[in-house]
């Protein structure tokens, strides 16, 4: 369900989950979904949509940075109508496709975000966002120490072990995690050089557990389909990837979005602009907020 900020329309936001000291957001790219299928040619439909959060695609910063506010109101109208205290800062990342994790602790929010794929706080009255379009985006709370995370993981990340790296950062005690909306194996064709690099660095890191290890081709990838048959192609599982190293970790998943970002129109997919050749598309976010 969209929500509303006061005097404005809805807005593609949805209050995923709520526990006593953590709330977490999904967004996507239209409150109302323009297509029924991705297939469909959406050359008259505006890229950026209606609520890119992405400041790095091109789109008007003006436009992006008032979303993002609204954002930040939706969320605190949110909390107000279930009287969990507000929060008043939304932290972001530049986000590189690496295993770097950022500390935010006492930083103050600037023009400028730290180049990382992860970042964590400790206090409350924060919430830190996460960008994707495609890649598969976590957020995480630990109950005993309070600390939230937000994880950035495309194939890259998976690779470079940016789970395990947040995870490690956080204390000795047990840890929640959310996963939002990716695309789906059906959708995510690539090399077998990738399946091969995601295998090897795994293996290498010891980011699965060894039955998932000893199953790895047969777990995460499948041949592609009959109508665009390719020797050197598979489709790979990203949110199930990222589901077991989040399980090897000792992490408990709490809920796993099933929507697929390039297969339902109202998310945004990079892949799907590329494949329908639109010159940018914009960024959704998942969002953790610590509110008490």
């Amino acid at each position: 369900m969209a929500s509303k900020v006061f005097g404005q329309p809805e807005l593609p936001v949805t209050l995923i989950d709520m526990l006593n000291k953590v709330s977490i957001f999904q967004t996507a790219a239209f409150t109302e979904m323009p297509l029924n299928n991705a297939d469909v040619d959406t050359e008259s439909i505006t890229s950026f949509g209606d609520f890119n959060l992405g400041l790095h695609v091109n789109d008007d910063p003006k436009s992006v940075l008032t979303n993002r506010m609204q954002l930040l109101s939706v969320i605190n109208q949110t909390l107000c109508g279930q009287n969990k205290p507000l929060i008043n800062r939304l932290f972001w990342l530049n986000q590189v496709h690496g295993s770097h994790v950022f500390q935010v602790n006492n930083t103050q929010l600037g023009m400028t975000p730290p180049n990382a794929d992860a970042q964590i706080s400790d206090s409350a009255g924060v919430g830190l966002a996460i960008m994707t379009a495609d890649c598969v985006p976590i957020v995480l709370y630990q109950p005993a120490s309070n600390k939230i995370a937000a994880i950035h993981a495309g194939w890259q990340g998976l690779a470079c072990g940016v789970i395990q790296q947040t995870v490690e950062q956080l204390d000795d005690a047990p840890i929640i995690a959310w996963i939002g909306v990716a695309i789906s194996q059906d959708n995510y064709e690539v090399s077998k050089d990738v399946l091969a690099k995601l295998k090897a660095a795994c293996q290498n890191e010891q980011l699965l557990t060894d039955d998932n290890l000893a199953s790895f081709d047969e777990r995460y990838s499948k041949k592609t389909s009959a109508k665009k048959i390719s020797a050197d192609k598979v489709n790979i599982n990203l949110p199930k990837l990222a589901f077991d190293q989040l399980t090897a970790q000792g992490v408990r998943v709490q809920s796993a979005a099933t929507a697929c970002s390039y297969g339902n129109a109202k998310f945004y997919s990079y892949r799907r602009q590329s494949h329908q050749n639109q010159i940018a598309t914009g960024r959704m976010a998942l969002v953790i907020v610590r509110h008490d």
